[in-house]
């Protein structure tokens, strides 16, 4: 990747969204389950599919469930069955994030799961859990340490452009060592002004918008039968829209 070269990552809840972001010219996927509960683990099923299809980078959410960033024994195993499974599907990578009870990274339990990723050539991101750590700094030399690749944060903020700042800074006291990526409220109309303001080269969103269900018939009597007849998908536009504002 040139000095000057932006790239674009797309977080995505479906296969098809996976490949509607690939043909929009997204640089790398990050697949997940449940967006609405911030991304958990998919099935095996849309891993495999999904691999089949992408030839740009596939990485993966390992996260058993939704809610905070402090894991059981059992939900722990079940994240180190899970990165094994995308190592032998052939994924790129895997994202990742795990904290103590008192804020801190858990760099025990991140630095095995790095590990488990290297040794199927693997890749690591750190995700937003890291915005939920007590200390940002402390915890990106933590991050660093322990062999991560990347850091996905909105600086400690509920999005990027009220981070951005703090953004700035972390890159600053990362000086090459680890990625230091801005992602959440990122839209086309903004994501310039996130790279002006933060010096990043990396950016993540969802991108997407409402599309009509196929579906002709509609109960009615139903309460969620309207949420039910529209679902959020990637929209080509906006990936399209995104990545000529970063690079124009």
């Amino acid at each position: 990747m040139s000095k000057t070269e932006k790239i674009v990552e797309v977080c995505v809840d479906s296969v098809e969204s996976a490949i509607t972001a690939q043909s929009s010219g997204a640089s790398r996927v990050e697949f997940c389950d449940n967006l609405t509960e911030g991304g958990t683990t998919p099935s095996y099923g849309q891993l495999k599919v999904v691999r089949e299809l992408l030839k740009i980078k596939l990485y993966v959410i390992i996260r058993p469930r939704g809610g905070d960033f402090l894991y059981s024994d059992i939900e722990f195993d079940i994240m180190k069955e899970d990165i094994r499974k995308c190592g032998e599907i052939g994924c790129d990578g895997v994202v990742i994030g795990i904290l103590k009870a008192d804020g801190s990274i858990d760099k025990e339990r991140i630095k095995e799961l790095v590990e488990i990723a290297k040794s199927y050539s693997m890749g690591v991101t750190f995700h937003r859990a890291f915005d939920r750590c007590r200390d940002l700094y402390t915890g990106l030399e933590d991050i660093i340490e322990v062999g991560c690749e990347r850091i996905l944060t909105s600086g400690g903020r509920d999005n990027v452009m009220d981070g951005a700042t703090v953004i700035k800074k972390l890159i600053e006291s990362a000086k090459g060592r680890i990625a230091i990526m801005p992602g959440a409220g990122l839209t086309p109309g903004n994501i310039a002004k996130a790279a002006e303001s933060t010096g990043a080269s990396e950016f993540h969103g969802t991108f997407r918008s409402l599309f009509e269900s196929g579906m002709k018939y509609k109960n009615r009597d139903m309460i969620d039968e309207e949420r039910e007849s529209r679902t959020h998908r990637a929209d080509p536009e906006k990936i399209r829209d995104a990545l000529n504002m970063l690079n124009s």
